[in-house]
Order: C-alpha cells, then sequence, then structure tokens
C-alpha cells in the first residue's frame, strides 16, 4: 500500500464562460492544464443574480464529457438531441457529447444562491465519433454514506455500501463530494494508476503523512499516485476528491472542442459551421 501524497496546491482562478456567468477554474488554467483525463473544472457560484443570471446560452461541444453537479439554485437544459430538464439542488447531468452537440444551460431562478460545479472528461479517440448520450440524476439516485463523522455522496465509483450511478466507464472514475467534521478522518482505496485531486470547498485538510501547506478555500490540492488516502479536516471541511484512469492520447483543443489533432478540430470547426455537426 502506497500513501497518497500531496503533489501541489493551487488556488482557483476567477473567470467567466457562457455570456458571463462567474466562476472560479482550477482544472484548464496554467498550472493545472490537463489532470488526465480531466480537461476542465469550475465552481459556478454567487448570491447576487447578475452573476448568473445570463447563463450558457447555446453553443457546440465534441470529444467530451461534461459533468455538472448542482449544489444550490436550479438551472434549465436543453440539448440537440431532445433531451430537456430542470437540474435542482444536488442533481447531476453526465453529458457524453460525443461527435457532437449543443446544449444550452440557463438558470431557472431569478434570484437566491447558486453553487455548483462543472467538470470536464477527455474521450478517447475510439469514442470521440461516438452518438451523444445524455445522463441525468436526481440527488436522491447518488449513492449517499452518512455516520457520526462525515456525509459523502457517491456520483461515480463506490464508498463503503454506497455505489454511484455512473458505471461501467472507460476511465473507472471515482467522484465523491465528501463533508466532514473538524477533527474527522475520511479514507479510501484508490486505484494505483488513477491521477486524482481534492476540491476543497470550503474549509482546512491534512492529507496524507507528509507535511503540506496550509489549504484553504478554492483550492485544488493536486495528488500524487496512490493506492490509499487519508484526509483529516483541521476544521468542518466540505470537498469534492475525484480520480481517473489516464487515457494517455495527444489532445488537441479548440474551446468547446477536444480532439486528438488539429485537423480534427478544424473539422468540427467546419461541421459546425455548415450546419452538420449535430446531425444523427
Amino acid at each position: 500500500m502506497k500513501n497518497i501524497e500531496v503533489k501541489k496546491i493551487i488556488k482557483a482562478l476567477n473567470a467567466s464562460d457562457g455570456a458571463g456567468v462567474k466562476l472560479k477554474r482550477s482544472i484548464g488554467t496554467p498550472e493545472a492544464d490537463y489532470i488526465d483525463p480531466f480537461l476542465m473544472l469550475d465552481e459556478f457560484g454567487s448570491e447576487n443574480k447578475e452573476d448568473y443570471i445570463a447563463g450558457f446560452p447555446p453553443h457546440p461541444h465534441r470529444g467530451i464529457e461534461t459533468v455538472t453537479y448542482m449544489l444550490n439554485g436550479e438551472f434549465e437544459h436543453q440539448d440537440s438531441t431532445g433531451a430537456k430538464g430542470i437540474m435542482a439542488s444536488g442533481d447531476v447531468q453526465w453529458m457524453k457529447t460525443g461527435r457532437g452537440i449543443i446544449h444550452s444551460e440557463m438558470p431557472a431562478m431569478k434570484e437566491g444562491k447558486l453553487l455548483g460545479f462543472q467538470l470536464w472528461i477527455n474521450m478517447p479517440a475510439k469514442l470521440k465519433k461516438n452518438k451523444p448520450e445524455y445522463l441525468y440524476i436526481k440527488g436522491k439516485e447518488l449513492g449517499t454514506h452518512k455516520d457520526s463523522e462525515k456525509e459523502v455522496k457517491v456520483i461515480a465509483g463506490k464508498y463503503k455500501n454506497a455505489e454511484g450511478p455512473e458505471k461501467k466507464h472507460n476511465v473507472e472514475p471515482i467522484y465523491f463530494h465528501v463533508i466532514l467534521k473538524e477533527d474527522k478522518e475520511f479514507g479510501c482505496d484508490v486505484p494505483k494508476g488513477h491521477n486524482s485531486f481534492i476540491y476543497l470547498l470550503k474549509g482546512e485538510l491534512k492529507i496524507g503523512n507528509i507535511n503540506h501547506s496550509k489549504t484553504s478555500d478554492s483550492n485544488l490540492i493536486l495528488l500524487e499516485r496512490g493506492d490509499k488516502l487519508a484526509v483529516k479536516a483541521q476544521k468542518k471541511s466540505e470537498f469534492l476528491f475525484i480520480a481517473g484512469k489516464p487515457i494517455g492520447e495527444p489532445i488537441a483543443r479548440g474551446g468547446p472542442f477536444v480532439m486528438n489533432t488539429k485537423a480534427e478540430i478544424l473539422e468540427a470547426i467546419k461541421d459546425y459551421n455548415n450546419g452538420t455537426f449535430a446531425k444523427y
């Protein structure tokens, strides 16, 4: 058994996306460009409606998966496959864009607190031209473990007897949302070859056995490879633990498109411009 230790602690950067939605980006930045297979991680949230009311109008994607996890607030999803619905607090939208999808995410709320995460997962070349898939997971469908020390919501992977609804995935993802009381510990096993990180929403954590810099709110904590994670809360903390098997292929990015070569990015742009992009 090898304990997982901290590799690097990165403060999320303020950014905006869509029609000006304010967010904090931690993966997809100069300090953490690509943590194979993870391409991007955004924390979006505000109590000021002006920061989110314009939403994310229709836009395309190809070659990636987007996983949106809503902690507070409501957004309405619509896409070119015909999928439509309101995301409420606790719900998850897992979209495998494959060869192409056009979708929008617009607030279904006029005021109040918005808080959530969007994670981008790369797709291997053999799946990038698949037909899109859309998985909507209601909060009550998540695996949940609760005891006197912690609560763990499981979107993917397994923690004790709680199992996430996303199964048989090519990168064997782990996606936990953990609320850990002060001075209490959280631990889990991780496949040895997985890349992993913690995103600390709020609180302060001690990770592994080796001393590391102090953690703070909206920190991305990149982790060394290992198979045993041990976390202790220095004060009450809330965080995501995410891990996945690296794909190990070259990537080429073009805004909402992530392929293996620049030629494939140009093809995606051409398909979008000539109206053949999301025709199934």
